[in-house]
């Protein structure tokens, strides 16, 4: 179940990533790379801070060449025309790579029974990807600025430990189903946190 959603995900977040890079006018390595590293930043972040070396991504090359291909996919003229860069699209990918690599973060740091710890890694694990493609696009990251972001994955993630002594798979679906949630809603009536 856990490659099924991390295929999921990547797949999910190279498409938000490719998007964003085509937005931006990037060339074709540009949105290959945007979309690879949407797809695959925030496993590599939450590998580094739970001490698996190499990265799993470097480990098996799945991830990152689904990433690439589907960002290859999306960069081809035909495909391009049938997505709205800006609109629905990429708020449906990109909430469902963060609802699923949150619980797979917590999945994967759940095991050092620290409970601070797995929201914490679940959480980056969910947005790094994508500060990461935020910033190479000359962004300011979106997790900083749009809606309910990292807000939406705390409170999921949350749910999932809470859940996860009665069932760990009620728990991984009850919190991606939250964050996914949370998120379209946040999108489409414009929820924002107080700012400065």
């Amino acid at each position: 179940m856990i490659l099924t959603l991390e295929i999921i995900g990547t797949i999910a977040f190279a498409v938000s990533g490719a998007m964003v890079a085509i937005g931006k006018k990037m060339d074709i390595f540009g949105v290959i790379m945007l979309g690879v590293t949407t797809a695959v930043g925030g496993g590599v972040i939450r590998d580094v801070i739970l001490d698996t070396t190499p990265p799993l991504v470097f480990q098996n090359p799945v991830y990152a060449l689904t990433g690439a291909v589907v960002s290859l996919l999306v960069f081809l003229p035909f495909i391009r025309r049938k997505i709205n860069v800006d609109g629905l699209i990429l708020q449906v990918m990109d909430s469902i790579g963060l609802a699923i690599f949150v619980v797979v973060g917590i999945r994967y740091s759940i095991s050092f029974e620290n409970r601070f710890l797995s929201v914490f890694v679940g959480v980056l694990t969910g947005v790094g990807g994508g500060v990461m493609r935020d910033i190479f696009a000359g962004d300011r990251p979106m997790i900083f600025v749009r809606h309910f972001y990292a807000c939406a994955a705390i409170l999921g993630a949350l749910l999932c430990i809470f859940l996860w002594e009665i069932d760990e798979n009620l728990a991984m679906i009850s919190g991606a189903a939250l964050i996914f949630v949370i998120r379209i809603l946040a999108a489409r009536f414009r929820w924002h946190l107080p700012k400065a």
